[in-house]
């Protein structure tokens, strides 16, 4: 009898959208404290398109003798439940799959991960809106605990990339710390970044003295020059931090997978309060068109490919 399989994208020789590769994967069952998800959507986030494109091979990140596996967070529904899991067939959950180095993702049909690090998807919320969180949300959510609570003595933050996912996330979250939030971004997100409630301005250089930065740019291009002296930075790319001058406070976003917080995140997302957006929805069998669209940047919300 043939083993059942489900089919997953994959890169074996990293070249671009055109060294994406759908192959088909035996279906393995969970192990104690496991689930096993049937995907129904995943996003493409940046990072995806660093490891298609080789860069995360290039910096000794990814080792793979066979294929590396897509795909960081995803939505779907429980299939089966390994011992000690509580969560019944059927059940909505979303995650997020963290590290470069690995022969799976979540572009996938099916997926096994540690029920632990999933949190279940509120009534009201669909699965494609509900699979853009993750990643997204959860880094914003750290991002906001490196900063902490705004001090007495200036809560003004600024947060570059306002419009993109992680930046929007940041937006929305900050003032919950006692940060007054203003926005960088192109003109026309204007509208965008003044939904989250926050100020919003195109250019860092008008606007000189922040208490903290947040620049979730992927070129980290603004670097410690708009923090007034003794301030914060937190920056998202661990390859790119500045050295700390000033008296100024320099972290970095080291994203953790956390169920507990990633459920609270799903219920703000599902009452509106923290934005969802999704640029496309495609077949698994077009991620590399995915990544091609989101490549030409501008876009404004997540591919989602459907497996």
């Amino acid at each position: 009898m043939s083993t059942p399989t489900f089919q997953a994208a994959v890169v074996r020789t990293p070249g671009g959208p055109d060294s994406i590769e759908i192959i088909d994967v035996p279906v393995a069952e969970p192990g104690p404290g496991e689930v096993r998800v049937a995907v129904a959507a995943a996003p493409v986030n940046p990072t995806d398109l660093g490891v298609v494109g080789g860069f995360f091979h290039e910096l000794g990140m990814i080792n793979q003798p066979d294929h590396t596996g897509l795909g960081w967070d995803f939505a779907g529904t429980v299939l089966a439940a390994g011992p000690g899991v509580d969560l019944a067939i059927g059940t909505r959950v979303a995650g997020v799959v963290l590290g470069f180095d690995r022969d799976f993702g979540t572009y996938a049909e099916q997926l096994v991960v540690p029920a632990a690090e999933l949190a279940v998807v509120p009534d009201g919320l669909d699965l494609v809106a509900a699979s853009t969180v993750p990643l997204s949300g959860l880094s914003a959510a750290q991002i906001v605990d490196l900063l902490g609570d705004a001090p007495a003595d200036g809560n003004r933050l600024l947060v570059t990339g306002a419009a993109g996912a992680i930046g929007a996330n940041v937006a929305a979250l900050a003032p919950d710390r006692g940060w007054r939030v203003t926005g960088l971004a192109r003109a026309e997100d204007e509208q965008f970044v003044r939904g989250l409630g926050a100020d919003f301005v195109t250019e860092a250089e008008a606007e000189p003295g922040w208490d903290a930065v947040v620049d979730t740019t992927s070129q980290q291009a603004w670097g410690l020059t708009p923090v007034r002296d003794g301030g914060a930075f937190v920056g998202v790319r661990p390859n790119i931090v500045p050295a700390a001058e000033r008296g100024i406070t320099v972290k970095v976003l080291m994203a953790q997978s956390d169920g507990p917080r990633l459920g609270q995140l799903l219920a703000r997302a599902a009452s509106g309060l923290l934005p969802t957006r999704v640029h496309a929805v495609l077949p698994l069998a077009q991620a590399a068109d995915a990544h091609r669209g989101m490549a030409k940047g501008g876009t404004r919300g997540r591919y989602v490919l459907e497996p």
